[in-house]
C-alpha cells in the first residue's frame, strides 16, 4: 500500500485530511458485471497489492466544509500563503498525470488560468499562467521529495492516508459496489464508533480488477452530500506521452529558482539548538495531543500562529502578514476566550493566549481540553 502522502495542508489541519475525501461516484456497478462479493479484509489486501501505477485522469473535487468563500479583492484575497485554503472552499477539476515513481504532473484547472505542477526525474516545476510565473527546483538525487503547493490529493494517496489511521476506534464493512469513472468498484466504509466526533463515515471507492483506490467520499454528521470530495470522473491506466512531464517556460514567463532544503542539515541544527536551549525548551516547542482516535484533539503552543505568519522573509512580509490575519478574522467567529473556526468536519479553537487547540470533535471537547492544560 503507499504509505507517501502529498503535504498540502499544514500539520495542525491534519484532521481535516483525515476527515476529507474523494467523491466515489453513487450509481450501482454494472449489472451485467458484477464483482465477487469480498468481505472488508479481502478489499484491502487487494488495496495492499496496488504499487503506484502509469495513469492519467481527471479529478472532480466539491467541497462543503461551511467554510467562507475567500474574497477576490482587497485584504485577505486569496494568494500563494492561502492558497491551501481555497483548495478547501471552491471547487475545482484538474487533471492528473503518473508514470512510475518519479514522473508525475498535476494541471488544475481554473476558470480563467491553469496551475501546473510537474515532476520529471530531480526537475520540479510550478507554473501559474495567470500571471505567467513560474518557480523551479531540482531535487538531491535519492530523494522522495514530492511537490508540496497547489497538488490536488489523488484517491489512492488519500486513501493511504485514511487506512493509515484505522483502527480499534472504526467499524469497517463493504458498502454497495459503484461506478467510478466507467470502472466496478469496492466500496469500503469506515464508521467511527464514537458519536463524540463531528465525523459521520467515510467510503473508499477500490478498482475491483487493480486494486487501485478511485474515490473516497466522506460525510459529516448532519450532513447529507460529501463534505470534500474529489473524483476520477476519467482514468486511463495506460502510460502517458512522455512529453506530458516535459515543461519549458512560456516567454515572457518570471521563473525564481527555489533552494531545495537540507534536511539532514536542518536535523542537525535543530538538534544543536535543543541541546543549547534544554529539554524544556524542546517540550514547550511541540504539539501535544490528548485522546485517541477521532476523539483526538491536537494543541498548538502560544505563538504557533504568529510564526506561521511570518515564517517567509520577504520585502512583503508585513503585507502578506496583515492579509492572512484578515483572512482569518474573517473565517472565524468569537467565542469565550478566544475565536473559533469552525467547519463540518474540523474545529479549531484560538484562545487569546495564543494556543491552538483543534480537532474533529465538537467546541466543547476543544474548550475541556484546553481547561485540562
Amino acid at each position: 500500500m503507499t504509505r507517501t502522502w502529498l503535504r498540502w495542508l499544514p500539520a495542525a489541519t491534519i484532521p481535516a485530511v483525515i476527515a476529507a475525501g474523494v467523491l466515489a461516484g453513487s450509481l450501482p456497478a454494472n449489472a451485467g458485471d458484477p464483482l465477487p462479493a469480498k468481505s472488508p479484509e479481502q478489499v484491502l489486501e487487494l488495496i495492499a497489492q496496488h504499487r503506484d501505477p502509469s495513469f492519467s485522469g481527471t479529478l472532480e473535487q466539491t467541497s462543503n466544509l461551511g467554510l467562507p468563500d475567500l474574497p477576490q479583492t482587497g485584504p485577505g484575497a486569496s494568494s500563494g500563503d492561502t492558497a491551501w485554503l481555497e483548495l478547501l472552499t471552491a471547487p475545482h477539476t484538474a487533471r492528473v498525470y503518473r508514470d512510475g515513481a518519479d514522473k508525475a504532473r498535476v494541471q488544475v484547472l481554473d476558470r480563467l488560468a491553469e496551475r501546473d505542477v510537474i515532476r520529471s526525474g530531480d526537475q520540479l516545476w510550478f507554473y501559474n499562467s495567470k500571471d505567467n510565473t513560474a518557480a523551479h527546483a531540482v531535487l538531491p538525487s535519492g530523494g522522495r521529495h514530492r511537490p508540496r503547493q497547489e497538488s490536488a490529493p489523488t484517491p489512492d494517496r488519500l486513501a493511504a492516508k485514511l487506512l493509515a489511521a484505522l483502527d480499534r476506534s472504526s467499524n469497517l464493512s463493504v458498502g454497495t459496489d459503484v461506478d467510478v469513472a466507467g470502472r466496478a468498484a469496492y466500496q469500503l466504509v469506515l464508521t467511527p464508533k464514537s458519536s463524540a466526533t463531528l465525523l459521520a463515515s467515510i467510503s473508499i471507492s477500490v478498482d475491483g480488477e487493480s486494486g487501485m483506490p478511485l474515490g473516497v467520499e466522506v460525510k459529516a454528521r448532519g450532513q447529507s452530500d460529501p463534505a470534500f470530495s474529489v473524483a476520477f470522473t476519467k482514468l486511463s491506466l495506460q502510460a502517458p506521452d512522455p512529453g506530458i512531464f516535459q515543461f519549458t517556460p512560456p516567454p515572457g514567463a518570471t521563473v525564481k529558482e527555489l533552494p531545495v532544503p537540507d534536511h539532514k542539515a536542518a536535523g542537525a541544527k535543530e538538534r544543536h539548538g535543543t541541546a543549547a536551549k534544554g529539554p524544556g525548551a524542546a517540550a514547550k516547542d511541540k504539539a501535544k495531543v490528548s485522546g485517541t482516535g477521532w476523539e483526538s484533539v491536537v494543541e498548538l503552543p502560544a505563538g504557533s500562529l504568529d510564526k506561521a505568519l511570518k515564517s517567509r522573509g520577504a520585502p512583503d512580509q508585513q503585507d502578506r502578514t496583515g492579509s492572512a490575519e484578515s483572512l482569518l478574522a474573517q473565517a472565524t467567529v468569537p467565542v469565550p476566550g478566544g475565536r473559533l473556526l469552525s467547519t463540518t468536519l474540523l474545529n479549531v479553537l484560538i484562545l487569546d493566549d495564543g494556543r491552538i487547540f483543534a480537532g474533529s470533535v465538537p467546541l466543547e471537547r476543544l474548550q475541556a481540553a484546553a481547561a485540562a492544560r
